[in-house]
């Protein structure tokens, strides 16, 4: 476990150097606020970024290649600065700031996404296969926030609910995900970089999935501070989520309210919480999903409530053979278990909306 959590967090956003010659085939980054050009993207994957900074003397963004400490920018005789990465990025969606003069700011050109534990910069690079959580026309779900109070805590939290495109239109009762977020994020992150809602309503209208509804809430991962890594038991969380949580939604939704129909899901540090949870709380999920998160064993479930599912990912550039065999050694014990890895992503966005895609797949199908 200590092994799995200490690679979590040094895991990096970045990709391999590539070889050639920079296309000048620049477009505007999707994420851009409205009317701005910069960061910019080209179509082998490179991200240029611009700024206009008179008075400064360094400006360098966090966004660039494993290891290279970020992209420089340079500055003209306008105030203008200007850098383009020194090789094209992982697909997918990238956090970013920049540092001028030492200050971390923002890019003023694009929008802002929680990560790192603040409101960060971020970028797409576009995949070849983002039709699966593309913007479409077809039937669409709602995500809205609720608030619950927490006795534990004494505090009101908020939660951000999905619900398919059919709920409140018939009778029916849904299944719950509860699917958390990773170090440094909240609870906006599955749905706003994650895109986990237009990946939903896509698998639905393709007839690809039992509708069900997902919970995503804060959980409390960003606590645990550098250096105190072992320390990070989930402890807390797992009374919000178990003793208030899941009782409030229950209560509010219509919701089919037993184990069989819950299940609980993270990435990265939400994949550690996941792991952590089932082995305590294995009589209020059937089933699980680990992404970037570490693996199960057989051992651990001897003598608990068997998962009806068990579901493991990674990035190619992570930890692929760990997952793989894992979950081959839970098939072998007799779970139903199944493994993804994502091509050419490491612990990034794109690994984990693809890993959502095929996890979506399989949930509540017993």
């Amino acid at each position: 476990m200590n092994k799995t959590l200490l690679f979590i967090f040094s895991a990096i956003f970045f990709a391999t150097n590539a070889c050639g010659q920079v296309k000048e085939d620049f477009q505007p980054s999707e994420l851009n606020q409205p009317g701005q050009l910069y960061p910019m993207v080209n179509s082998q994957g490179y991200a240029r970024f611009r700024i206009k900074a008179p008075g400064a003397s360094s400006v360098k963004v966090t966004l660039g290649l494993g290891g290279s400490g970020g992209t420089e920018l340079t500055k003209d005789a306008e105030g203008v600065w200007t850098g383009t990465t020194a090789g094209p990025m992982d697909k997918g969606f990238h956090y970013y700031h920049m540092i001028i003069d030492g200050a971390v700011v923002n890019d003023p050109g694009t929008n802002n996404f929680y990560g790192s534990c603040r409101w960060e910069s971020g970028i797409e690079i576009p995949a070849p296969d983002a039709d699966f959580f593309a913007l479409k026309n077809v039937p669409h779900g709602n995500v809205q926030q609720v608030i619950f109070h927490s006795s534990g805590a004494q505090m009101e939290k908020a939660a951000f609910v999905y619900t398919p495109p059919t709920y409140g239109k018939d009778n029916k009762r849904y299944p719950v995900l509860y699917l958390q977020h990773g170090w440094g994020e909240n609870e906006t992150a599955w749905w706003r970089q994650g895109h986990v809602g237009l990946i939903m309503d896509n698998l639905i209208a393709a007839g690809k999935v039992k509708p069900f509804i997902i919970v995503m809430t804060y959980g409390m991962t960003n606590d645990v501070k550098w250096g105190h890594i072992k320390e990070f038991d989930a402890k807390a969380f797992e009374k919000v989520l178990v003793s208030e949580l899941i009782p409030f939604i229950d209560s509010h939704f219509r919701t089919l309210a037993d184990r069989s129909h819950r299940a609980l899901a993270g990435l990265s540090m939400g994949g550690v919480e996941t792991r952590l949870i089932s082995m305590r709380q294995p009589q209020v999920f059937s089933a699980y999903g680990v992404l970037s998160g570490g693996t199960f064993t057989p051992d651990e479930w001897k003598g608990k409530e068997k998962p009806q599912l068990l579901f493991e990912s990674c990035g190619s550039k992570e930890y692929p053979k760990e997952v793989e065999a894992s979950v081959q050694s839970l098939k072998t014990a007799g779970y139903n278990a199944h493994s993804f890895v994502s091509d050419g992503t490491a612990h990034e966005f794109l690994t984990w909306r693809r890993s959502f895609y095929h996890l979506a797949q399989l949930l509540f199908r017993w």
